[in-house]
């Protein structure tokens, strides 16, 4: 008898697939933008970086209605 040959698929290394983001933007933020910051995130049931993402781009939406 041959002996079989296995096919194991190894998983690529690093971010699964999805959305691409252009890069990461340290910043820093005062103690109370952070717990305003997390309050809202907790309300829209989103993470800290979500919150952040979806907040400037509605800071970046109204400024250009307004401007």
């Amino acid at each position: 008898m041959t002996k079989q040959e296995k096919s194991v698929h190894k998983k690529s290394m690093g971010r699964p697939p999805g959305i691409k983001y252009g890069g990461t933007i340290p910043a820093r933020f005062e103690v109370q933008t952070m717990k305003a910051l997390d309050t809202w995130a907790g309300k829209h049931d989103v993470s800290r970086s979500e919150a952040i993402r979806r907040l400037v781009e509605l800071g970046l939406k109204a400024k250009s209605r307004g401007g």
